[in-house]
C-alpha cells in the first residue's frame, strides 16, 4: 500500500514539475505552444500506460481455491452451481433466468434444491455457507 501510495505520489509531482515547466517556457517564450502540449499528452500517455500494466492486470492468485470435491459431495448439479453463482453476484430469479435461458419457476426450484442441499434458509445463508466450503 505504501509503495502505491508513494508511485501515485511521484507521478503527481512528476506531473505538477511538467506543468510549472511548461508555464515557464511559455513566459520566456523560448518554446512553441505545441511543442508543450505534445509533451504534457505524452507524459499522460505513459502514465496511463504505467498504471494500465501495474493496476489493472493484477494476476489471479487471489482468488480463492474452489473445492470440487465439495461440490460432489453436496450432490450439486452443474446447473445448480452455475445458479449458486449468480446468486452470490446478488442476481434475482428473473434475471438469473435470463442469463440462463431458462423460466423463472425453473430457476426457483434450483434454488430450492441449493438451499436444501446446503441447509439453508435463506440465499444469504447459502452464500456464507457456500463461502465457508469453498465452493464459490
Amino acid at each position: 500500500m505504501k509503495k502505491t501510495i508513494l508511485v501515485f505520489g511521484l507521478l503527481i509531482l512528476a506531473i505538477l514539475l511538467l506543468f510549472q515547466f511548461s508555464k515557464y517556457t511559455l513566459n520566456t517564450g523560448d518554446i512553441r505552444t505545441e511543442f508543450v502540449v505534445s509533451i504534457i499528452a505524452l507524459t499522460f500517455f505513459l502514465i496511463g500506460i504505467y498504471i494500465n500494466k501495474k493496476s489493472l492486470h493484477k494476476k489471479a492468485s487471489n482468488l480463492p481455491e474452489i473445492d470440487e470435491s465439495k461440490i460432489k459431495e453436496l450432490e450439486l448439479t452443474k446447473r445448480e452451481y452455475e445458479v449458486l453463482q449468480y446468486v452470490s453476484k446478488g442476481l434475482s430469479n428473473k434475471e438469473i433466468g435470463e442469463k440462463l435461458f431458462l423460466s423463472e419457476s425453473t430457476i426457483k426450484t434450483h434454488v430450492s434444491n441449493l438451499l436444501i442441499k446446503l441447509n439453508a434458509k435463506r440465499r444469504t445463508q447459502a452464500i456464507q455457507i457456500a463461502k465457508s466450503l469453498k465452493i464459490i
